[in-house]
């Protein structure tokens, strides 16, 4: 009990995790109707940039200077580069500007090896978040209980079971949360209103005096910056090398699609469900078979979705 207890905090902190990475990829997506394929790989760079930064300034700094850098990275891409693209195929096809971001993943793909290397950096989170946020616990008669921090080592010799829930994935968790209050108080603000008038009326929205392109650019930064922030905290919590951008990246579009593209809460919801289905399947005991399929789960649950609900789950036909 004690096990799958910690293994579903596990599986809703990486949940948390992909619904950070997510939801900047549904924003941009939401408002300019491309996905960003350089997504995963600015959520890499926010990870690098950071651990540059905390050998410097500390990682509470970097925590804020990365994201930061990295959206005012992708807001000058998407003005010099995306934005050309868009009015030179006005009303045509979005395939050029999809596959300008692809090239772009390309490119901060190489650089980061060329600058750090193909090795996995050593990007340790502060003392604060070392060791555990809260011990589980189970003693002799069964009866589950649990301390905050590390529990002392007598008190775990002496128990049954103890299990640690690490506290980088309980600051992964705060982290998200906040993102989402942050992001329901936006839908509620002026600003807010605005992004949604842009996406289904974008010539009322110019027609009225507001400079959609400088909202484009706006927004494709901001989508990097949360991109980056969640880099910051899957960084310091698994491993900051090469191989991270691709570990996430197809999952990303899996929650977009699986969630709803324009919808947050369908965003957050498919992020919870395959955060804890595959953190299920790997953490299942070797008596029961799973974790060589943990990989497939996510797409065989899109594609199950789909046929049964092809608004996915939170949006509209």
């Amino acid at each position: 009990m004690d096990f799958w207890a910690v293994t579903l905090a596990g599986g809703v902190s990486y949940g948390l995790l992909l619904f950070m990475l997510s939801a900047g990829l549904a924003l941009v997506y939401g408002l300019q109707g491309v996905l960003n394929f350089a997504h995963a790989a600015l959520y890499m760079l926010g990870a690098y940039v950071a651990q540059a930064l905390a050998q410097r300034v500390g990682f509470w700094w970097a925590l804020g200077l990365a994201p930061l850098l990295v959206g005012t990275l992708a807001a000058g891409f998407e003005w010099a580069v995306l934005r050309r693209i868009r009015a030179k195929n006005a009303g045509a096809s979005h395939l050029p500007e999809l596959l300008t971001t692809f090239g772009l993943a390309y490119v901060v793909q190489e650089a980061v090896q060329l600058v750090w290397g193909r090795g996995t950096l050593d990007f340790q989170p502060p003392p604060g978040l070392q060791g555990a946020a809260l011990v589980l616990l189970r003693d002799a008669s069964g009866a589950l209980y649990w301390v905050w921090g590390d529990a002392p080592a007598a008190l775990c010799a002496a128990a049954a079971a103890c299990t640690p829930l690490p506290a980088t994935r309980a600051f992964i968790a705060a982290l998200a949360l906040l993102m989402l209050a942050l992001l329901a108080l936006l839908a509620r603000t002026r600003a807010g209103l605005l992004l949604l008038a842009a996406r289904t009326q974008p010539q009322m929205v110019q027609a009225l005096g507001h400079r959609l392109p400088l909202l484009h650019t706006l927004v494709f930064g901001a989508g990097a910056a949360l991109a980056a922030l969640a880099g910051v905290a899957g960084g310091c919590t698994f491993a900051t090398e090469p191989q991270m951008a691709a570990d996430v990246g197809g999952l990303a579009f899996v929650v977009v699609a699986l969630g709803g593209a324009r919808s947050v809460v369908g965003t957050l919801a498919a992020s919870l469900l395959i955060g804890v289905l595959q953190t299920a399947a790997v953490a299942a005991p070797a008596a029961v078979p799973g974790a060589q399929f943990a990989p497939l789960l996510p797409y065989a649950l899109l594609a199950a979705v789909l046929l049964a609900r092809p608004q996915a789950l939170a949006g509209r036909r």
